[in-house]
């Protein structure tokens, strides 16, 4: 939980994320803790965690005591009122290691939960102790759990009779590292509902303690529905502060290979190419080291090729890696020219669970172009999709502007997707040709052919999926060879066909006709302008599931 407060953006909180799923990372390196990776960022903590508990299911939830109340400033009342789950206050400032543990008990099914729980932590030594004012006058509720310890040798039986409960609890806790007690129905001068006792031994105890509360079998709290239709900026705000990553989060390579392992996944790289003999070579020489020969996070790599005039086949084949030319690839699909055709293509030639793309005409290649794309996927099941996004310099003669780059993100995609798509606003740079996915979501996505590619799987993975299941990852900068001007013009153009033809989807009418499929781009020659007229036609493809090879070789 990373709470927001005094009105400041849900954004402010990607800092305290990250470190958190760092910590979080080191206290789950062994084979006693399975961390999932979901963190909340928010200004009403209390209802998003009731979500991932509706979501989740858990047995029970177990929430930090500080500075007198529950941490990140969770409602007490509502927290324990709750008919979900069970719950579990905890408050320390001493080393964890409980020798010494007792469980302090009246009986009733919040004691019964005590008891299970300080089983389930196995001390060296466990006493449960049971405080009454008299032999008589209090002890039927304990009768019942008295038949649970009889039947469990190894734990040791004290009983104090006692005019002062409150008191001798405090003594006898300063013998323990920790002590656990059921949670009472008594409300507490605060109105908290875990019962004076044990708000005093929350906040005095020198010990360890630990409260149980065990789920109501009542209505959970009902809120204002108004209060659940947050402005859709304040939902991105949140995405971009849970969902936000950087590639050094999983520069630990031996950390991504145990992950790997323990999900059974697959990993294959695919990487078109369109005459890149210049850069070819060095893309897959770098990755292939790392992340092939010297640590195997990487199943298979192969080129898919958009039928080169240039050497770039050849560098590939000479390094080891399996080339194919996407147009000569399901022939009775035809094919059509484009980047997304051969993204398309590449799901049939892969085998591998996740599958991530990389463009080989990056001059500045690191592994973490590629381990940054994967490192979601395997951290969170839940996220399907990963775009990348960088720092892009443009160089203008011989020199570099810092940032300058991604012209066509700027003023055509990203204004685009504020308009049409704005749950998709703070996707950085939807344009990047670094990202990666899970089969199952990319073989039911249809897949744009040419420049529409990217903001097409975009906003198929968010219809399909929601917000949540895509993540984006800081890969630091990106030099690449920069595009004219003409270039990026028809880029642009493509990016808006594709929006527009989502929007049809959605709609369910047509907004563009055939017509406007062709771009008239000005030209000058001879001391005049004249216009030239060339087709620039989106073509999609259809879900790679649907095709029967594919279905023949993924799905047998």
């Amino acid at each position: 939980m990373v709470s927001v407060y005094n009105g400041e953006s849900i954004s402010a909180g990607t800092g305290a994320a990250r470190s958190l799923r760092k910590r979080l990372l080191e206290l789950s390196d062994g084979p006693k803790i399975r961390f999932k990776s979901t963190i909340i960022v928010s200004d009403s903590p209390w209802k998003d965690l009731l979500d991932v508990i509706s979501d989740e299911k858990p047995q029970s939830v177990l929430i930090e005591w500080k500075d007198d109340s529950l941490t990140e400033g969770l409602p007490v009342n509502e927290v324990l009122s709750n008919s979900l789950v069970n719950v579990l206050i905890f408050r320390s400032d001493l080393p964890i290691h409980y020798e010494r543990t007792m469980v302090a008990v009246r009986g009733g099914p919040h004691a019964e939960l005590a008891l299970k729980v300080a089983m389930t932590l196995k001390p060296n030594h466990l006493d449960v102790l049971h405080i009454s004012r008299s032999r008589t006058s209090d002890d039927a509720p304990y009768k019942g759990y008295l038949q649970i310890l009889n039947q469990l040798p190894e734990i040791n039986q004290r009983f104090i009779i006692t005019s002062d409960v409150s008191k001798t609890l405090f003594q006898e806790a300063d013998h323990y590292d920790l002590v656990i007690l059921g949670a009472t129905a008594t409300t507490s001068l605060n109105g908290s509902g875990i019962g004076t006792v044990a708000e005093q031994m929350l906040r005095n105890s020198k010990s360890a303690v630990l409260i149980t509360k065990i789920r109501q079998e009542k209505n959970p709290p009902i809120f204002d529905e108004s209060a659940g239709y947050r402005a859709i900026s304040v939902l991105v705000d949140k995405w971009f502060a849970e969902n936000t990553f950087h590639s050094d989060e999983f520069a630990d390579l031996d950390r991504l290979m145990q992950l790997k392992e323990s999900s059974n996944l697959t990993i294959s790289l695919a990487m078109p190419a369109l005459n890149e003999e210049k850069t070819v070579g060095n893309v897959i020489s770098t990755i292939k080291t790392a992340l092939m020969d010297n640590v195997p996070l990487i199943d298979e790599m192969i080129l898919i090729d958009s039928n080169s005039t240039d050497h770039t086949r050849e560098i590939a084949e000479d390094l080891g890696i399996k080339t194919y030319i996407h147009q000569q690839l399901l022939p009775e699909s035809g094919a059509n020219e484009g980047k997304g055709e051969a993204l398309w293509k590449s799901l049939l030639v892969t085998s591998g669970d996740i599958i991530a793309w990389i463009d080989t005409d990056i001059v500045n290649i690191r592994p973490h172009f590629v381990y940054g794309i994967i490192g979601p996927l395997l951290l969170n099941p839940s996220v399907k999709f990963v775009k990348g996004f960088y720092r892009r310099p443009l160089k203008i003669g011989n020199k570099m502007q810092a940032g300058s780059g991604g012209r066509v993100t700027e003023l055509t995609a990203r204004p685009l997707l504020n308009l049409f798509y704005p749950e998709l606003s703070g996707v950085i740079q939807p344009l990047s040709g670094e990202y990666a996915g899970r089969r199952d979501a990319l073989e039911n996505a249809v897949f744009y052919s040419g420049y529409g590619v990217e903001i097409g799987l975009l906003i198929d993975i968010f219809e399909k999926y929601s917000l949540n299941a895509i993540a984006q990852v800081d890969l630091l900068e990106r030099i690449h060879h920069n595009q004219e001007l003409e270039a990026l013009s028809k880029m642009s153009f493509a990016i808006i066909q594709t929006v527009l033809h989502k929007l049809e989807n959605r709609y369910e009418r047509s907004i563009i006709d055939d017509v406007n499929k062709t771009m008239k781009l000005i030209r000058y020659n001879d001391g005049g302008y004249y216009l030239d007229v060339e087709e620039i036609a989106e073509k999609p493809r259809p879900p790679m599931i649907s095709v029967p090879a594919y279905r023949e070789a993924h799905h047998k």
